[in-house]
């Protein structure tokens, strides 16, 4: 069962910005875990949720009810143990965060979920640090994972880990890797190295440029001389739809790439939005997707009961709350070894687990532009094995 108990908290104070500072300064190394958690066995779970309900920023009230209402769904599909979630308003601020998790734990909360940024989760994880609570955030940035705070959101080293390991499989070994002079395109980049070691690939050469339009035309003959001069046959493009990516569809098949020759990669979501599939340029190429069976259960449970589509990063908020119920029932604690004990959790996209690092893994199948279509040729494997499937 679960309860319908839905308070929203707004912090009492805000934090002296040098405070703050420091703090977030401090949550950028990873510290040790804590210790066992607690002890939540034949007991009511209290989770606390760290929205930006009242946020400044548009879209974000909307994203927050989504992330709710996923909670809510989840601990309906766990009959096995009660779980009471308690919204803490954080308006989208680091400092509100904070107090808003300080004030969880003094209520008696066993674990908080959220925020939904990095800041505002670092920010969390440092006011609460010493407390034995662990944090869930709906993160991607694995800068701020360890310690008391994990990231559940899809991060590019799960899907580099996936993609390449494919792309190895198939014979596309020799790989050049295209990414943006900031962090998350040294980050992507990054991913991409730790992945064709651990596959048996090689990344032949890394193309850097400026992120703007002048810096992604420049590294056009960059990359076509990458490609021709290490007998390249993949090329990893770490950029979305709303950054280089376009771009780059279009001027590399015009500057003479041959994509049955050099097959092209990608670490983002190029189904999104749905006109980035009928790019000439990335016809034929691959990237990865959440567990397509998995998201469509998900999102057609969540449609019949709120009668609205969920939003795109709604499933984090059940994945949350199933880690947090499936721990709770199958150790009594929840504590970071428990956490990160589970061999799957099953999630909204599909199956994932934490890990000790703070990040998280997570199956995924690979899809590929055909036709302006996206095809399923590999599926989301049921089990994970070791990191990169």
């Amino acid at each position: 069962m679960f309860s319908a108990l839905r308070t929203i908290r707004k912090p009492l104070k805000i934090l002296a910005s040098l405070g703050l500072a420091t703090a977030l300064g401090a949550c950028q190394v990873a510290g040790p875990r804590l210790g066992s958690g607690p002890s939540v066995g034949g007991q009511t779970v209290q989770v606390a949720m760290l929205l930006p309900v009242t946020s400044a920023q548009g879209g974000d009230a909307t994203i927050a009810q989504s992330l709710e209402n996923a909670a809510r769904l989840a601990a309906a599909d766990m009959p096995g143990v009660t779980i009471e979630i308690t919204v803490y308003d954080t308006a989208g601020l680091p400092a509100q965060a904070a107090n808003a998790a300080r004030e969880a734990v003094q209520a008696g909360a066993d674990i908080i979920v959220g925020p939904l940024r990095s800041d505002s989760a670092a920010a969390a994880g440092v006011a609460v640090a010493n407390s034995n609570v662990n944090i869930l955030s709906f993160s991607n940035n694995t800068e701020i994972a360890g310690g008391n705070v994990f990231v559940l959101g899809h991060t590019f080293q799960n899907s580099a880990a996936r993609i390449v390991s494919y792309a190895a499989s198939q014979g596309r070994d020799r790989i050049v890797v295209a990414h943006a002079q900031n962090l998350a395109g040294e980050v992507a980049r990054d991913a991409v190295l730790r992945s064709a070691q651990a596959a048996g690939a090689t990344v032949v050469q890394t193309v850097p440029y400026e992120f703007s339009q002048n810096g992604v035309i420049g590294a056009v003959p960059q990359i076509m001389s990458a490609v021709r001069d290490n007998q390249a046959n993949a090329l990893m493009l770490t950029s979305d739809s709303a950054g280089a990516l376009p771009f780059f569809a279009q001027l590399l098949p015009e500057n003479g790439l041959d994509l049955e020759a050099v097959q092209m990669m990608g670490l983002t979501r190029w189904d999104t939005p749905p006109q980035t599939l009928e790019l000439s340029g990335l016809q034929g190429g691959w990237f990865t997707v959440p567990d397509p069976q998995a998201a469509a259960d998900f999102n057609g449970r969540y449609e019949a009961t709120y009668a609205t589509p969920p939003h795109i990063l709604a499933a984090l908020g059940y994945d949350a709350i199933r880690a947090v119920g499936e721990t709770a029932m199958a150790s009594g604690r929840l504590g970071a070894a428990d956490l990160t004990a589970s061999a799957g959790f099953e999630g909204a996209n599909g199956v994932f687990r934490l890990l000790t690092d703070g990040t998280n893994q997570r199956a995924m199948a690979i899809a590929q532009v055909t036709q302006n279509q996206v095809a399923m040729i590999d599926p989301a494997p049921r089990r994970l094995a070791g990191f990169g499937f």
